[in-house]
């Protein structure tokens, strides 16, 4: 199976001006945990959940206080340029779904943005990738596989 037919083709994105709030609306309206960061129509960089928590919480030295009883924190905020990761993984749309999981496993990454030509064309991601492999297994199973969740 190819990248191609498990990518997101509607990729949301930011730019490195963009702030770190915007990121977390972003996260928390789109559900999604990986962000392409584009300038002038070029992909430079990736922000991730993780980065993003590294970044948003409190700083040494920024104010804190009590009020009304409770811990008041003054979150940063900062440009998307400032910590997003530039070193970038990414991959073809034509590339092999397997190969896209062994460079994530390997580099310990959640998301790949797909590149064509120079522009980003998409982005799969570690759940993509599970659903892929979900649809295979039911259909190698006769479509008896269901999912069984249980409450821990």
């Amino acid at each position: 199976m190819k990248v191609r037919a498990l990518m997101k083709k509607r990729v949301v994105t930011v730019s490195p001006d963009d702030t770190s709030d915007k990121v977390f609306s972003l996260f928390a309206v789109k559900n999604i945990r990986h962000l392409p960061v584009v300038e002038k129509g070029k992909l430079v960089g990736i922000v991730s959940d993780r980065d993003l928590k590294r970044v948003m919480g409190p700083q040494p030295g920024l104010p804190w206080k009590i009020q009304a009883g409770r811990l008041v924190l003054t979150l940063s905020t900062r440009a998307v340029g400032s910590f997003m990761r530039r070193s970038l993984v990414t991959i073809s749309p034509d590339a092999d779904a397997t190969e896209a999981a062994s460079i994530m496993i390997e580099k310990k990454i959640g998301a790949l943005p797909v590149v064509e030509r120079g522009a980003l064309a998409g982005i799969v991601t570690e759940t993509d990738l599970l659903r892929a492999y979900v649809r295979l297994a039911r259909r190698a199973s006769g479509g008896s596989a269901r999912p069984r969740s249980r409450a821990l």
